[in-house]
């Protein structure tokens, strides 16, 4: 009975993992929300260069042009992602994400008709990149942030982002069947449909909106105010530049893969099931790595996935491609995959608070998106101009190396602000 009784009071100071406002199904339903949302945008959005070969075939473009439409989408979403951050943290969430849904559909439908480059560019580049600002990770991190308890908050960051490569899983192997069986244009408009699914999952996730800040005890804090403490926090910029690495990295690899091995004669299924790979391995990357966020040195984490990423790139693409070694390879860069986004968003979160969280998200997002309009362009050019992929990678494994070893060193000190309002809640206690 006593041991039982110690059990029982062991469990009551254990603290939930959810807001105090809020109960445990309030909680779930509304992370639920969120990860659909992000799970459908960037499944769609990551398996874009299945469409490569039989977009630039049927109406004839380039690689290169194809290539650049992803590269201005992803450039587009660097811009957007600041200013749709900043309006989420002034507004809320919900208005936001609908709006994001909506010409995320609009945009797949503008491509679905497209006859020539610019159509591809304006639907595929420009409209799914303000798409995507509004209904990502930034905007996933925002609802995380505001509905789990703060001691939990990487680990909810992992398990959101968790949910962005779920999405992948599913989406890629069912746009290849759909391109074989019926065409690129059929497969379009499949992925019009999951979009609206998208609007009743930012209507649950944006309940996160009633859930209130919680404030610093003694802390002045503006939007301005908080950008001056990001531009002198040398941690926050050593972070945002090797974020520039890992958009450079991923974005090569899902707009140039389907590509590559259809080069060196693998079944077109190959790059479907290598995408989907991702995606699975992904889910249990972004958990593992956002419950280590709780628990270790997140700089040393972040530091450490930019490594071995960049040993995986290098060993693959030296090596004899197989069906065996690209899976192995998807499997390795899955668990690498979008772990950083929880380190990231709980560095952030750690060093400036959450009141601006998808501000300060999306300037560090600027830089990653930077890093993926060249990771998409700069690959369909060498390409063109060279035949192969051999500089590509080999500039992608180099760069990595650098910023694995930068991101290992950065600054996490808490601005003074945090560290006087954490010392006033000590105080009080």
């Amino acid at each position: 009975m006593a041991t039982d009784t110690a059990s029982t009071s062991s469990a009551s100071r254990r603290p939930s993992f959810h807001h105090p406002s809020l109960s445990q199904w309030q909680s779930v339903s509304i992370l639920a929300g969120a990860a659909i949302m992000l799970s459908l945008a960037m499944g769609m959005r990551q398996s874009l260069g299945l469409f490569m070969q039989p977009v630039t075939k049927d109406i004839g473009i380039s690689a290169a042009d194809f290539a650049f439409a992803l590269a201005i989408q992803n450039i587009v979403w660097g811009i957007s992602q600041p200013f749709a951050g900043a309006l989420v943290d002034k507004f809320g969430t919900r208005l936001i994400a609908l709006f994001g849904g909506l010409l995320y559909a609009g945009a797949l439908i503008v491509t679905a008709y497209a006859h020539s480059t610019w159509m591809v560019t304006l639907g595929s580049g420009l409209m799914i990149g303000v798409a995507l600002a509004c209904t990502t990770s930034g905007i996933a991190a925002k609802i995380a942030a505001k509905v789990v308890r703060p001691e939990r908050r990487s680990l909810a960051f992992g398990l959101v982002s968790a949910a962005g490569s779920i999405g992948t899983f599913f989406c890629a192997p069912l746009a290849q069947s759909v391109i074989q069986a019926s065409g690129w244009q059929m497969a379009m408009f499949v992925f019009v449909a999951l979009a609206a699914a998208m609007l009743p999952a930012a209507l649950i996730g944006g309940k996160a909106d009633k859930v209130p800040v919680d404030s610093m005890p003694g802390a002045v804090e503006t939007m301005r105010s908080t950008l001056g403490e990001a531009a002198n926090h040398g941690g926050y910029i050593v972070m945002a530049a090797a974020f520039f690495v890992c958009g450079l990295q991923l974005v090569f690899l899902t707009t140039h893969l389907p590509t590559f091995l259809a080069d060196c004669g693998a079944d077109p299924m190959l790059s479907a099931q290598a995408l989907a790979v991702i995606g699975a391995f992904n889910v249990f990357g972004s958990w593992l790595f956002g419950w280590l966020g709780d628990r270790y040195h997140k700089p040393m984490l972040l530091g450490l996935i930019y490594l071995l990423r960049s040993a995986a790139i290098a060993v693959y693409f030296m090596s004899p491609v197989s069906q065996a070694s690209t899976l192995v390879f998807a499997a390795i860069m899955g668990t690498l995959w979008l772990g950083v986004i929880p380190l990231v968003n709980g560095l952030v979160a750690q060093i400036f608070g959450i009141r601006y969280l998808a501000t300060l998200t999306g300037i560090a997002f600027f830089s990653h998106q930077v890093g993926s309009f060249l990771g998409a362009w700069a690959g369909g050019v060498i390409y063109d101009v060279l035949g192969s992929y051999t500089l590509a990678w080999q500039l992608a494994a180099g760069i990595g190396a650098a910023a694995g070893v930068m991101q290992l060193f950065m600054n996490t000190r808490p601005t003074e602000r945090v560290l006087a309002s954490q010392r006033a809640v000590v105080g009080a206690e």
